[in-house]
């Protein structure tokens, strides 16, 4: 399929939107009145430091919305205000947000269901209106719906619609895209779908197993059982990994993207040698802004003299993820929670792990003065950190009173 005629046909629709419907005033204020909050901003005003009793709060310089979760929310808004009565359908999340998802279903937009791992789209029928979110959506899901004749808004964020032209140049010159993300992850599934030949390695240590097998050759089977799920119908390890271009789900860490494109930039010299380089090699800069931005910010926040450190998002969040590996690797204390009602009464709290267990911690608020690191993930809205600042307040103020 060429997907990018196809896109080009998509976006020249009647029955398509990327814009917004011209409600951007009436929806910024209802934006601000439910996800904005006083007290965050009080907390930039004063360096990103707050101290209150024995707790002193230092905040990230950068975290929470970001411009494109920010612009899928308004625009996903500014549908249900545009089309008062139609049906409603999202997808998958409209972010990774537990609380502005439910406020998605409240306002009646719904979600397509999900059957034996397979999204039901029968449930959609001509006339309906149909919202990608911020991370897109397949191109067998997008040509489903433009078949359907269903209204389409896209909210794609532009950072990730600039990765899927990314491995469109790939395609287009017969090279395999080795794309650095989750293979279940959404935006991975958006870009791979886009792809001619595609690999997804997870981690830097998938991908010198990747980068071995190059230079060195190996076992086709075991690579094959190693990416069962992970790269693209028909793939054959012995002739489509001659020539490689690399492109990364936008939430990934930053630093890790780098060595990946930097590893197999090597491997391709030693292979090829330098003259023959472009030949088998491409890069391009597909890191997002704002992920980058959130990561610099808490790398810096963890340099601090910090007791422990709260990082607020979606579970599913991979860039929160991201966060919290960082104040892990550090050493400090930390408790990934996505909404208030994990901290617990009596100092205990619900976290989630690295691993993706959920835990209860007792005892996670120190006696005496203590020093709170807060950040929180591009999905997470300003009145949700505030509602965590408050509790820890509220529960050491409780604990020195006893």
């Amino acid at each position: 399929m060429d997907t990018k005629a196809f896109k080009r046909s998509l976006q020249h629709s009647e029955n398509y939107n990327r814009k917004g419907f011209g409600h951007q005033a009436e929806v910024a204020t209802q934006l601000q009145s439910e996800y904005q909050s006083d007290l965050i901003q009080e907390i930039r005003d004063r360096n990103y430091i707050l101290q209150r009793g024995d707790v002193t709060i230092r905040l990230a310089q950068a975290f929470g919305f970001c411009w494109g979760v920010e612009r899928a929310v308004a625009m996903a808004y500014e549908t249900r205000q545009h089309f008062p009565s139609e049906r409603i359908w999202i997808t998958n999340e409209i972010i990774h947000n537990p609380s502005v998802n439910q406020r998605m279903q409240e306002m009646e937009v719904e979600f397509i269901p999900v059957d034996a791992h397979k999204k039901d789209f029968s449930v959609v029928t001509t006339g309906d209106v149909v919202i990608l979110p911020a991370f897109g959506a397949s191109v067998q899901e997008m040509q489903i719906l433009h078949d359907k004749g269903c209204k389409i808004v896209d909210t794609t964020c532009p950072w990730v619609s600039k990765v899927w032209n990314t491995v469109e140049k790939h395609k287009k010159v017969d090279y395999t895209s080795i794309i650095h993300g989750k293979y279940k992850h959404e935006e991975t599934v958006a870009t791979s779908s886009f792809a001619g030949k595609y690999l997804i390695v997870l981690n830097l240590s998938e991908a010198e197993y990747v980068a071995n097998y190059i230079l060195n050759g190996g076992n086709r089977e075991e690579f094959l059982a190693k990416f069962p799920k992970a790269c693209s119908a028909g793939f054959d390890p012995d002739q489509d990994l001659e020539r490689v271009g690399i492109a990364n789900q936008t939430t990934m860490l930053k630093g890790e993207t780098e060595q990946i494109g930097k590893l197999f930039e090597r491997t391709m010299m030693q292979k090829y040698g330098p003259t023959e380089l472009n030949q088998h090699f491409q890069s391009f800069n597909t890191i997002c802004d704002a992920t980058q931005e959130r990561q610099d910010a808490i790398l810096d926040l963890v340099q601090q003299n910090l007791d422990l450190m709260v990082v607020i998002g979606g579970f599913n969040s991979s860039n929160t993820t991201q966060l919290q590996q960082i104040a892990f690797d550090r050493g400090i204390p930390s408790y990934h929670i996505d909404v208030v009602e994990r901290i617990k009464s009596g100092n205990a709290i619900e976290h989630r792990q690295l691993k993706g267990d959920l835990v209860i911690t007792e005892n996670w608020l120190p006696a005496g003065n203590i020093t709170v690191g807060i950040t929180s993930g591009a999905s997470t809205p300003d009145k949700v950190v505030e509602d965590v600042i408050e509790k820890i307040f509220v529960l050491k103020a409780i604990a020195t009173i006893v």
